[in-house]
């Protein structure tokens, strides 16, 4: 017979194993991808603009083909703009989707916050690009920023600012 008073039994099931810390990412990938995304956005956008502009400076404009050559410069000008529609629309989708660049979605890194949570859109486009952007107008700032990434947590001051850390996807 079994105890009325007794606490219920129950069967539980092992949970499962708890998830490691996230590994940080590389700091050779982190300044792989940070080329590769300026890679990019060069050929992207400044390309077809920097094609326009050498094309268009070589040629001796008449006055009967000054209607060739607007034509010429709103084409390089409207390639340059669809690119970087293109490279911004991949790049919001990838950092919405899973905080990743186009090229940190390529070498498989990921940023996230500090305590290994996911990071919002919002904290990726404001702190870490925008604020930084700003900063960036103080001199030797780009420089500092980066030699941040040599400290035992592989933050750069872009991270700092943002409390985010950049791992192995």
């Amino acid at each position: 017979m079994t105890n009325p008073y007794a606490p219920p039994q129950a069967g539980v099931d092992d949970i499962s194993e708890p998830q490691a810390f996230a590994v940080p990412a590389d700091r050779g990938t982190r300044l792989g991808a940070a080329i590769l995304d300026s890679v990019v956005f060069v050929l992207a956008v400044y390309l077809p603009l920097m094609v326009t502009l050498f094309s268009t400076a070589r040629m001796e404009v008449a006055p009967e083909e000054a209607d060739q050559f607007e034509r010429l410069a709103v084409g390089g000008a409207v390639v340059g703009l669809m690119g970087f529609v293109i490279w911004a629309w991949f790049t919001l989708k990838f950092m919405a989707r899973n905080s990743q660049s186009i090229a940190k979605k390529w070498l498989q890194i990921k940023v996230v916050r500090a305590d290994g949570s996911p990071v919002s859109l919002g904290r990726l486009i404001l702190l870490r690009n925008v604020v930084v952007w700003i900063l960036s107008l103080i001199p030797m700032f780009g420089i500092i920023d980066v030699l941040f990434i040599f400290g035992e947590s592989r933050q750069c001051l872009h991270d700092r600012i943002a409390d985010t850390i950049v791992i192995k996807a």
